[in-house]
């Protein structure tokens, strides 16, 4: 099952909401789904370019439901016993250690795995029985069989922007997940974004997103990605303390974009164009 839209979007802000949540403002539903799907004890998996808010949004979600959050950020070492556990040896004892994963099922918590298609296949194998029907976690070390509380939830999420035939979900694992897909904020709820976590002025934040609109608009450059919210709220932070607009701008977006530096000469006419010296 998947829910997308050509406008569904993240967006987050600094400040904390009324009780203490992190601060997320919903744009296409997105709440309800992970709402539904947390008690309906669903998995989910969250698709979005980099710097859109998906972390926000785990992290906004987990406080909204009182569960406590169990964040890993994998990588292509990321192995099933960083996942699971292993035994290690301490003053002539051998020992077993919970990973993250099974400290998550232990305690009912959310376990949000961050760009999980940077991890290895085989580890993402260990995910299959949690989630399916089963909701359980084999420990083959120590012979256990978790079965997860009605207070688990598993969250992954990836850039699909950085998939190839390398680094890619296996179907088999794809077909287990409620689908969520991300993208950047309006230009509306980018500008509140950057002033609230920029704590520029509304002009200046309206400068720097329509700087990001050109940017993404642009299709004739080889960039892996393009200007993230991330991205704008560090070129505000710099404006904010004091640095000239158009040298935040080169610094925190046209040199973090790209090393090229034809790509970067063509990205920093559009900067000048949009942004005046």
């Amino acid at each position: 099952m998947e829910f997308s839209s050509a406008r569904h979007v993240a967006a987050t802000l600094a400040a904390a909401e009324p009780g203490g949540l992190p601060f997320y403002a919903q744009q296409a539903g997105e709440v309800a789904l992970f709402e539904h799907a947390f008690h309906q004890r669903l998995p989910l998996l969250i698709k979005g370019p980099t710097g859109c808010g998906k972390t926000r949004f785990v992290e906004h979600m987990a406080a909204r439901l009182g569960r406590p959050l169990v964040t890993v950020s994998c990588h292509d070492d990321l192995s099933a016993a960083d996942l699971v556990g292993r035994h290690l040896i301490g003053d002539g004892n051998t020992v077993w250690n919970d990973g993250p994963l099974t400290r998550a099922v232990r305690s009912g918590a959310i376990c949000y795995l961050d760009e999980v298609v940077e991890a290895r296949k085989d580890t993402t194998v260990v995910l299959h029985p949690l989630a399916d029907d089963r909701r359980v976690l084999p420990i083959e070390r120590t012979g256990e069989l978790l079965v997860a509380p009605p207070g688990f939830m598993l969250v992954i999420s990836y850039n699909p922007g950085y998939q190839n035939l390398l680094k890619s979900l296996k179907p088999s694992t794809r077909q287990r997940f409620v689908a969520l897909t991300f993208g950047y904020p309006t230009p509306t709820v980018e500008r509140q974004i950057v002033t609230s976590e920029a704590g520029v002025s509304a002009e200046v934040a309206a400068q720097l997103v329509q700087l990001a609109e050109a940017l993404r608009r642009l299709t004739d450059h080889d960039l892996e990605e393009t200007v993230s919210t991330r991205l704008l709220v560090m070129a505000g932070r710099l404006v904010a303390s004091g640095l000239p607009l158009a040298t935040a701008c080169r610094a925190a977006i046209v040199d973090a974009l790209t090393d090229d530096a034809d790509t970067a000469a063509a990205l920093a006419e559009v900067v000048s164009a949009v942004v005046p010296d």
